[in-house]
């Protein structure tokens, strides 16, 4: 059965879940999953983990992003970018060095209140089914925390490009409408694409079409261990082998602390894996049992 991870240039148009579901009769595999979710309108880097590599999807996913933004000042919609209603129009005054100034109150750890047009739940209900039904309710501020935020562009005297990388759960769109508001003239999310996610880019990502037509996808797979490629590697002799696909820890004297990527015979992927006091032991485990 088919394993490991494609990149995929997410095309407009499509939820994430669309491409999942289409990836799943591509490979004719049941487990499928993806590292962050895009909305229908973000194109970009979508990373999707294949069969056993969908053990990984939970690492991936807590990894930081990368997105060019265009931010759109003067207009507010419901939905904080521009597939929503309009719900104001204002004049712009604020140009590129006011927004440039406005950006540094927005760099590091930053609180930022959900959208309504959002799939998080309060009391069980999604607040986008809320939304829909003309509803508004209190959301508690949350962390995240935006690396890099610099002005990239600007193709229309209203409209800029904004490169943004951000960790986990940072709403983009929020991050627009909120650029605006502190401009005083307010703003919303024009277009987004992602660059980078769970350590892809763009240059390894794939158009969904070109996968779609190839005639052997399952070649277009990357190893699950590229994923774990930043940490070092460990090979286990073959009596080490068998304790950890036993789920035994094995004794390395002498092996620093951390985490490391686990080997067996002829170099199959075998763990992530974690050594402390000399003892390596298995965060999860990746071979085909």
């Amino acid at each position: 059965m088919p394993s490991g991870i494609i990149v995929i240039d997410k095309p407009q148009g499509w939820t994430s879940m669309d491409v999942c579901a289409k990836l799943r009769g591509v490979f004719r595999e049941r487990r499928i999953g993806h590292a962050g979710t895009l909305d229908p309108m973000a194109t970009g880097v979508l990373p999707v983990f294949v069969g056993r590599a969908t053990r990984a999807v939970e690492f991936a996913s807590e990894s930081e992003k990368e997105y060019l933004a265009g931010l759109q000042l003067g207009v507010i919609t419901n939905t904080q970018d521009t597939t929503g209603e309009v719900l104001q129009r204002r004049p712009v005054t604020a140009g590129r060095a006011e927004l440039e100034a406005a950006l540094a109150a927005f760099r590091g750890e930053i609180a930022q209140v959900p959208p309504m047009y959002s799939a998080i739940k309060i009391h069980g209900k999604k607040l986008y089914e809320l939304a829909r039904k003309g509803r508004e309710v209190e959301r508690p501020p949350r962390p995240v925390t935006i690396f890099r935020l610099t002005v990239e562009g600007q193709p229309g005297p209203a409209e800029y490009l904004l490169r943004v990388r951000c960790s986990k759960g940072t709403y983009v769109r929020t991050l627009c409408h909120d650029i605006g508001q502190a401009l005083g003239c307010g703003g919303c999310m024009s277009s987004l694409r992602r660059t980078a996610a769970a350590g892809f880019g763009l240059d390894q990502a794939h158009p969904l079409e070109r996968v779609l037509e190839a005639a052997r996808p399952e070649e277009l797979l990357l190893p699950v261990d590229a994923y774990f490629a930043r940490l070092p590697e460990v090979t286990l002799t073959p009596a080490e082998e068998k304790k950890v696909r036993n789920g035994a820890p094995v004794r390395r004297s002498g092996l620093p602390d951390g985490d490391y990527r686990v080997y067996g015979g002829e170099g199959v992927f075998l763990a992530l894996g974690r050594c402390r006091d000399g003892v390596l032991g298995t965060v999860k485990s990746f071979f085909e049992v």
